[in-house]
Order: structure tokens, then sequence, then C-alpha cells
């Protein structure tokens, strides 16, 4: 594939993940406004999308409002950046132990799918009990939401390598680490990238988890403090942008791969 056939098509990729995007974005608006009417919740607490606009853009006090609101998104950003960048170099090398001692992931991974299915609101109390309430509890919530689905993507990944190559790595006198380097590393990129997307919005779960019941800073502590004060605009938006910002994320992990992709099936 030529140069000017991979640019092409990197371009075309990017039309799509932007159409996908506004699509994400216009159906997230659809299903907000339809709930709001199904379930019939009155205007002092329910808001639509053009009350949001209102708050953020066009009220007198819209950029007041703005620097609250994105002031606290920043806040959650960096929590969701350290719990994300935690779980997913653990899940890494993890996964590279898993794929060089096979024993050790018969033994191990059981485990982990077991830890995998308690919910993190059971887990926070004991998290907080030995993390305390700073930022290492921010850390270790955003690592165990991601850690566990990232590492069994990752670890299936790396078996995904072909048998055959294996063999003929292994009949040349290859070592275990030859055949993860030669062979299961490079069969691991696409699962490594459903590890990115499935991470990224738990990162920020674990983040809004971790502010509400451990730091009281960020959009977590906001949304529970501005609700007990009825302040419902305020809550609104702030689900609005932690959202936006979630999907936002996501699309560009979805454009990172197309790009990588692209980049890929253009060598010789």
């Amino acid at each position: 594939m030529s140069a000017t056939a991979t640019a092409v098509r990197a371009g075309k990729d990017l039309v799509r993940g932007l159409l996908d995007l506004a699509l994400s974005l216009v159906a997230v608006a659809l299903i907000w406004l339809l709930l709001l009417q199904a379930f019939d919740v009155t205007s002092f607490i329910g808001k639509t999308p053009w009350d949001v606009w209102a708050f953020l853009v066009t009220d007198a006090d819209a950029a007041a409002n703005r620097a609250v609101v994105l002031g606290q998104l920043g806040t959650t950003l960096a929590d969701a950046a350290v719990g994300f960048v935690t779980g997913l170099v653990a899940a890494l090398l993890v996964a590279t132990v898993f794929s060089l001692f096979r024993g050790l992931e018969h033994a191990m991974m059981p485990l982990a799918m077991l830890l995998r299915s308690v919910p993190l609101v059971a887990m926070a109390p004991i998290i907080i009990l030995v993390f305390g309430r700073q930022g290492a509890s921010v850390a270790a919530m955003g690592a165990v939401v991601v850690l566990f689905p990232a590492l069994v993507t990752i670890v299936q990944g790396l078996r995904s390598a072909n048998p055959v190559i294996v063999e003929v790595v292994q009949v040349y006198g290859g070592s275990p680490l030859d055949v993860f380097r030669a062979v299961a590393l490079p069969s691991a990129p696409p699962s490594l990238f459903t590890a990115l997307r499935v991470s990224v919005p738990g990162a920020l779960t674990g983040a809004l988890l971790a502010e509400w019941l451990a730091t009281g800073e960020g959009i977590g502590y906001a949304i529970v403090s501005n609700v007990a004060r009825a302040r419902y605009d305020e809550v609104w938006a702030a689900v609005v942008v932690v959202t936006v910002a979630s999907i936002l994320l996501y699309s560009l992990v979805s454009l990172l791969e197309n790009a990588v992709t692209a980049r890929a099936g253009g060598r010789p």
C-alpha cells in the first residue's frame, strides 16, 4: 500500500470516527429527552440539554458556571489518568508474567476473574482503610477497575498467537521469552486497543467513586454535594461534561487504533 493510499485511508477513518462521535452524542441526547418524558420528571429536577446549554453557555453567569464545572472535570480527569495508567501498567506486567509462566496463569486467573466480579463499591471501604483518603486511594480504585478487564483482554490477545509459528520458534530452540517477544507480542495490539477502550470509561468510573467516597474533590463529590443542596443545574452540567469527556476519550482511542492499523497496513 502506497503512502498516498495510507493517507487516504487514514482520512476516511478520521471522518468515520468524527461521524460516529456525532451520532453518539445525538443518541445520548435523544435517550436523555426520552427518559425525562417517559418518567415524567419535573423540570425542577430533570434538566434538558437546552437547560444545560444555557447554564454553561448563554446565561449571564455562564462563564463562572463553566469555570466551576470544568475545574471539577480537570480534577476528575487527572484522577482517572492516575488510575488508568496504574491499572494498565499492572495489567501489562501481569499478562506478561502469565504468558511466560502458563502454570502461574492457570493458578491465578480464576482468582482474577473472581475479583473482577466483585463490585468496586464493596471493595472501596477496604481500599480507603488501607490507602487512606488521598491520591493513593484514587490510584488504587482506578487500578482495580482497569486492571481485571484489561488483564483478561490482553491475556486473550497474547494467546491468539499462531500456534504453528510458536512451534517453529520452539523447534529452532527459542525460549518462552523468544516466543513471547517474536510471536505473542506482535499478535496482541488488537486486544491491547480493546483493553484501552474498555479501560477509559472504567478509569473515569473509578475516579468518580474515589472522589465521592475518599477525596471529596472533583465531579464525583460535586454531584453528591449539589444533589444535597438541590443545585440540579450544576448536577446535570457535571454529568453531561463527564459523559462527553468519556465519549471523546473513547473515540480518541478508536481513532488512534485506526491510525496505527492504517500505518501497519501501509508497511511493505
